[in-house]
């Protein structure tokens, strides 16, 4: 073979792996899922808790929120009864999710990452990584320290936590930062994952009273041990006494508080978009325009093709939303 009949081949391998990327193609396909819903308006962006819908109303967890966000301003959180929004320059709005007409605001200077409420106090993440707690009412700063150097997060940041006398920092460098709320000083910082890019918290929560924090690259149980594991996480949801996982390698996985393997499954190729769990069923959202319903205990499965266009993905407790579409669970 000539050096130019070696070098056609190996540019013809090389482009046909490049033209031929392979999409999830279930094995079999059960009965169209005709469980969705037109939405009057499209999902124009998102955020941990909230997406924000074209007509500038918010979306939660729980549905609809009578609140309109400043065209300048971006929509934050869903907090303690506050709908949080702020403008590139730190111009914060806490609007009252039962009396809209109750507005306050707070002119914190620069952007802001990530923002939540317990009664008069205020904890932000700043997206240079600063931490910072707030008095609503005087609008004094309680409690500020600088978070570590990172290059880039991933979009889905996780808003501070409020828990039993602390405030729990998720950072954008891949820590949590315990600050004790009555004395507002610094506990300890606990590593979550230490990689250079989009090592940001993604997941935070309890389960069975340990925290749960992840990040892109790895999963934390802690009580009075830590426990991490190595997972690339596309999506995570949780249940009482279990956490779901659905991997960038295809896999949904079920694991314990303590993050022992309970059952795992693979599909080849698969995109996730979100999941959602509801009853004894786990609902995992694909790309390609399927539905995967898998049984919590046993892992059997079925696949449903369903009608939906790529866009923003929201999720409520039984619902996804993408684009103008609500996709409903059973």
């Amino acid at each position: 073979m000539t050096k130019y009949a070696l070098l056609s081949t190996v540019f013809i391998v090389l482009f046909s792996a490049c033209s031929s990327k392979k999409v999830y193609e279930p094995i079999t396909l059960g009965d169209d899922w005709k469980a969705y819903e037109e939405s009057k308006h499209t999902i124009i962006d998102t955020s941990s808790n909230v997406a924000l819908l074209e007509d500038r109303t918010v979306l939660t967890h729980d549905g609809l929120v009578n609140v309109k966000i400043k065209n300048d301003d971006r929509l934050i959180s869903q907090s303690d009864g506050w709908i949080i929004s702020a403008s590139v320059d730190g111009n914060l709005s806490l609007t009252s999710q039962n009396d809209t007409t109750v507005v306050k605001h707070l002119n914190l200077k620069k952007s802001i990452a990530g923002a939540s409420v317990s009664g008069n106090d205020l904890a932000i993440t700043f997206a240079d990584n600063e931490i910072a707690l707030y008095d609503i009412e005087t609008k004094s700063i309680l409690f500020k320290e600088q978070g570590g150097k990172f290059i880039a997060a991933d979009s889905r940041i996780v808003n501070p936590f409020f828990m039993r006398g602390l405030v729990l920092f998720p950072t954008l460098d891949g820590k949590v930062v315990f600050v004790n709320n009555v004395k507002k000083k610094r506990l300890r910082t606990v590593i979550v994952s230490s990689e250079d890019n989009f090592n940001n918290v993604i997941a935070f929560d309890l389960v069975e009273n340990k925290i749960i924090a992840a990040t892109s690259y790895k999963i934390l149980s802690m009580a009075k041990k830590e426990v991490r594991v190595k997972y690339e996480i596309r999506s995570i949801v949780y249940d009482e006494d279990k956490i779901f996982i659905a991997t960038k390698q295809g896999k949904v996985i079920s694991l314990t508080p303590d993050l022992q393997v309970e059952s795992k499954i693979k599909f080849p190729f698969a995109h996730f978009y979100a999941m959602v769990s509801n009853g004894d069923k786990l609902y995992v959202l694909e790309k390609e325009g399927y539905l995967i319903v898998l049984d919590k205990k046993t892992f059997d499965y079925t696949v449903h093709e369903v009608d939906f266009d790529d866009g923003f993905v929201f999720t409520s407790k039984k619902s996804f939303f993408v684009n103008d579409k609500k996709i409903l669970t059973q």
